[in-house]
């Protein structure tokens, strides 16, 4: 029996950037086609000026709704008709506002059961998505725009390296305001649920790195207690590591993951360890959604120099996901019972316990 290709929906991002220059030639392998059906959600117009500009060919199939998506055919659905003035390479409110109308309409169409994946082409950082004054990350949208509640976490990928932040993308003040004992244990949960169901990894181990290089107050009060919170319910969380050590010595090789408690934590590392395609998992929601770890490449824009793999390995990512939540998914939805009772394994919390020594140290 032929497996079912997966509906890959893909949003076009900052029309001045680099989006469709990297979807075309994404797709200008064949072979992309044979492994799913792909929906860009955009504008045929503002395409064909990015292929008028760039001088390749691009062919695509022009819709108007995902249910008229054919196989075989880069489908270019259109979610506005209105004008948008494209300057490559120059950021401007309409080109923020052309990416938002597209991935509004994927929001809505996902809701429809409409499409199987999500993969979003970049978008302007300093640029709001949103129609309030508070500023509204790609991230925060999808969140926003989600009909059903979730626990949403960002992880960042690249081969078997993988990151997340427990306080997403704010101020240090900020996030130190926010770490609390709850918040940790929730997102370290959100992260071992996918590494077992996105990445199906049996028996996930989580590092936790500490807040300051030395043992402090949030160790004592919040990450330790989270830690053997977590161990109670029989995850596989240790530390907290200090970051310097984590990540030099390369202790980081030994986890399958790692939580950072803020931003730059998570971000500093992983933009040195991972050179090249590295992408981004939008997970604990229940849309797959992946993204290129690239921004929109302003400065490259209109000039055919752009590199699409990130986006072709967001697009294979999205796919493994969704492949592997049903896969997990089905042994669950009708467990056996247990006929015996399980002996907790201890030697793993020993193996990566920090020695005491090390804790005075700092």
């Amino acid at each position: 029996m032929e497996e079912k290709k997966i509906r890959v929906a893909i949003t076009h991002g900052d029309t001045n950037g680099i989006g469709y220059e990297t979807i075309f030639k994404t797709f200008s392998d064949p072979t992309m086609l044979e492994l799913c059906i792909p929906i860009i959600y955009g504008s045929p117009k503002i395409a064909a000026y990015h292929r008028k500009s760039l001088g390749i060919q691009a062919n695509f199939t022009i819709i108007s709704k995902a249910e008229d998506a054919q196989e075989n055919k880069v489908n270019m659905l259109t979610t506005f008709d209105e004008e948008v003035k494209v300057d490559l390479g120059t950021p401007t409110k309409q080109s923020a506002q052309a990416a938002s109308k597209a991935l509004l309409r994927a929001m809505t169409d996902f809701d429809r059961g409409l499409y199987d994946v999500l993969v979003t082409a970049p978008v302007n950082p300093e640029e709001s998505l949103g129609d309030t004054d508070a500023f509204v990350s790609q991230t925060q949208f999808i969140e926003g725009n989600s009909s059903s509640e979730g626990n949403a976490l960002h992880i960042y990928v690249n081969e078997g390296f993988r990151i997340a932040s427990a306080t997403d993308d704010m101020p240090l003040a900020e996030a130190l305001q926010a770490l609390n004992k709850e918040l940790i244990v929730d997102r370290a949960k959100t992260f071992i649920e996918s590494l077992r169901r996105d990445f199906r990894l049996s028996n996930p181990r989580l590092a936790l790195l500490q807040v300051n290089p030395k043992a402090s107050e949030e160790e004592d009060t919040i990450l330790k207690p989270a830690i053997e919170e977590l161990h109670e319910a029989s995850l596989g969380v240790y530390g907290p590591y200090v970051a310097d050590e984590y990540f030099s010595q390369g202790f980081y090789r030994q986890f399958d993951g790692t939580l950072a408690i803020h931003y730059d934590q998570a971000m500093t590392p992983f933009r040195l360890l991972s050179q090249e395609d590295s992408i981004s998992i939008l997970t604990g929601l229940p849309i797959i959604a992946t993204a290129p770890f690239s921004g929109p490449g302003f400065d490259m824009a209109g000039k055919g120099v752009a590199d699409e793999n990130d986006l072709r390995q967001a697009i294979y990512l999205a796919i493994d996901t969704y492949r592997n939540r049903i896969n997990y998914d089905e042994p669950l939805a009708n467990p056996l019972k247990k006929l015996y009772h399980e002996k907790r394994d201890e030697s793993e919390k020993v193996r990566f316990a920090i020695p005491k020594k090390h804790e005075q140290m700092q």
